[in-house]
């Protein structure tokens, strides 16, 4: 989008911060959106407002490209687009906060590829979005000014206005006349008033501070959005980056020591040596130590695994899931430490370090799935929760970065090339858990028979659109013992009857709540839940 850039020293004087140069497109959709913003948002909840907003945004930067603009041709500009439509369509399917998070974050992601099309790293490019939204809020205070030639117009208002004053005195004296002789109009005029009087004290009675510092916050981030400070920082900072490694014969290898008669262009092969056989004996000792764990973990917890009656099984899941996710990020670090450099291109000892190194990789696949059956026995005997899914979808990121470890060990491709792939199965992985109805299948997990402790406390936290299927499931309340986690990590134990209560209570407020509902803050599920329950 078309922008003011920074000019020359000498022209800019001794302003600070230059003047923005705004599109006839901009000038109309910058005012147009914070009034949409303020619409669609004050005093509602991201729902429905969200995708109409979203819309407006992108359908302002699309028509403000050219048709031929380099954008159009990066598949980053392609995938983060379809990534911010289908996460906020989600915002206004579901209304989840997972949703509004992907929605806001791939927005933003998406904006840093307009800005600069040629970047791929995705957390430059929200980086490239912020520097620019940084730079435009506050140039957008240069836009209040007064005319240079504010004299002259006030002298031409003041003509005009002598011009017009003759009729409109005369208008005034026949709108008097009319009223008195014209009961009908009077009666009009005295409607017309009332109307008019009842729109300006709505008005001025939802207009406060805080709606003024609401509107300026909309406008803010209107602007943010579509006026965007072209910023090379970060494009700079990735031209420098390859997607493999290079060779460096200009240096020694990391455990090489200088000499005061050091030369840069000689390479110490002893160093890189040296170097070698620390990876080859750590690799081996490890993997070791790696291979006992992991066929402790498959005969203890891979087959037939049943806990015993006084089995710690939340220390079983919790401490244990953690530690081990932690050794796998180690096993991952450990293995970017000794590839990052010239130990690639060691031809003598190259395939025995590689072997080694996938074996240690693939046995932190085997640990990864032993994380996940631990996970998995956790849901089966307690339930599923939030956090259960969470550290499926570390662990999904986990498996897919030691997938790229692998790259790394055989194609020598560079960190930068890992960072690449990793941040984008990340993003994916965000836009992927926008689009689950969580809640729903959370709640029908954990009321199925097997599960006979029940935190029933937590499925009444959970959102409105889970309450047509914790209506439905009313009549196994007494046959579960029912609990509830408070957030001190203790139990109390929820009688049936109380428990029916406080459904009984929910259901009542939230027929309450979406009857008085306005539509910005509407979702698909929350209308279909309220149809269910007042069936």
């Amino acid at each position: 989008m078309d922008t003011s850039l920074p000019l020359p020293s000498a022209q800019l004087g001794a302003s600070p911060m230059p003047r923005l140069t705004l599109t006839t497109l901009q000038k109309v959709a910058l005012p147009v959106g914070a009034i949409v913003f303020d619409m669609l948002f004050w005093r509602e909840r991201a729902a429905l407002n969200m995708l109409l907003y979203t819309l407006f945004v992108v359908a302002a930067v699309l028509l403000a490209l050219p048709r031929h603009a380099p954008q159009w041709r990066s598949n980053y500009f392609r995938l983060t687009l379809l990534g911010t439509l289908l996460s906020a369509v989600m915002v206004a399917w579901y209304g989840s906060g997972a949703a509004q998070l992907a929605c806001v974050a791939s927005l933003a992601v998406w904006l840093g590829y307009v800005n600069q099309p040629h970047l791929k790293l995705v957390s430059n490019a929200l980086l490239t979005a912020l520097s620019s939204a940084f730079q435009v809020i506050p140039r957008l205070t240069s836009l209040v000014h007064l005319p240079n030639n504010m004299g002259s117009r006030m002298g031409r208002t003041w003509f005009y206005g002598r011009l017009l004053g003759v009729p409109i005195l005369a208008l005034a004296v026949f709108h008097i006349l009319f009223v008195i002789a014209n009961p009908v109009y009077s009666e009009l005029v005295s409607q017309a008033l009332d109307k008019v009087g009842e729109w300006l004290a709505a008005l001025f009675e939802d207009i406060s501070i805080l709606h003024i510092l609401f509107f300026l916050m909309g406008l803010a981030l209107t602007g943010a959005a579509l006026v965007l400070i072209p910023v090379h920082y970060f494009i700079d900072q990735e031209s420098r980056l390859g997607e493999f490694i290079e060779r460096q014969r200009d240096r020694v290898a990391s455990f090489a020591v200088r000499r005061p008669d050091f030369r840069p262009q000689h390479f110490r092969a002893l160093d890189l040596r040296k170097e070698y056989l620390i990876a080859l004996s750590m690799l081996s000792l490890v993997n070791a130590l790696l291979l006992v764990v992991n066929i402790i973990d498959i005969n203890w917890i891979w087959f037939g695994f049943k806990p015993t009656t006084n089995f710690n099984l939340t220390q079983f899941v919790h401490e244990g899931t953690y530690v081990l996710i932690l050794s796998i990020l180690v096993a991952m670090g450990i293995v970017l430490w000794f590839f990052r450099r010239n130990l690639n291109f060691y031809q003598k000892g190259l395939p025995v370090l590689r072997w080694l190194a996938t074996v240690w990789v693939l046995q932190n696949v085997v640990l990864a799935v032993s994380v996940g059956l631990r996970n998995y026995y956790y849901i089966l005997y307690t339930g599923l929760a939030y956090k259960r899914i969470g550290v499926y979808g570390f662990l999904l990121l986990t498996l897919f970065g030691l997938v790229t470890v692998l790259l790394k060990i055989w194609q020598r491709r560079s960190t930068y090339s890992l960072v690449r792939l990793n941040a984008l199965a990340a993003y994916a992985l965000m836009v992927g858990l926008a689009c689950g109805n969580w809640e729903i299948w959370i709640a029908r997990y954990n009321l199925r028979p097997e599960l006979q402790v029940l935190d029933y406390g937590f499925l009444l936290d959970m959102p409105d659109r889970v309450l047509p299927v914790l209506a439905a499931s009313q009549d196994v309340l007494p046959k579960r013992q029912l609990v509830h986690e408070t957030y001190d990590g203790t139990w109390t134990k929820l009688e049936p009857t109380a428990a029916t209560q406080q459904l009984q209570q929910r259901l009542r407020e939230f027929k309450a709540l979406q009857a008085a509902r306005n539509w910005p803050s509407y979702t698909y599920a929350d209308w279909q839940a309220y149809e269910e329950v007042t069936k």
